[in-house]
């Protein structure tokens, strides 16, 4: 397993060298897929993503959203959206941009790094899929 730790950090690290500040996220998505990496699941109240590689899935636990019981916001397309085009014009950190999901009511979301898509879901099973641009490292 230590070697799917040990890719996954150095292709987030490959990443965060190349990724331009404004829509940088089609290459974290390249470098993890060049990396082996098929897909991801965030978990959005929780703030766990699961990473599925060639080595072997690996989680990664941040800092929790909530904690207890708490009521789940309903799902807000626009609010979703715009969550999305701040943190790609590079004005949102990505805790920002979670908690944006959050507020827009997502639970999880899973990033297809074949297909170049990302589903987001809402608790009621509304969704909204949004593609992204190849580009090459």
């Amino acid at each position: 397993m230590t070697d799917a730790i040990d890719n996954l950090r150095a292709a987030l690290a490959r990443a965060q060298a190349v990724r331009p500040k404004a829509g940088g996220f089609p290459y974290l998505a390249e470098s993890l897929r060049l990396a082996g990496v098929s897909g991801c699941r965030m978990t959005v109240p929780s703030n766990a993503m699961l990473y599925l590689t060639a080595a072997g899935p690996v989680a990664v636990q941040g800092e929790p959203l909530i904690t207890g019981m708490v009521g789940i916001p309903p799902f807000d397309r626009e609010a979703l959206i715009a969550a999305l085009r701040a943190d790609q014009a590079g004005r949102t950190t990505f805790p920002e941009f979670v908690q944006g999901c959050w507020a827009a009511g997502i639970v999880t979301y899973d990033v297809d790094l074949t297909a170049r898509t990302c589903t987001y879901h809402g608790a009621d099973g509304d969704s909204y899929v949004e593609s992204y641009a190849a580009v090459e490292l």
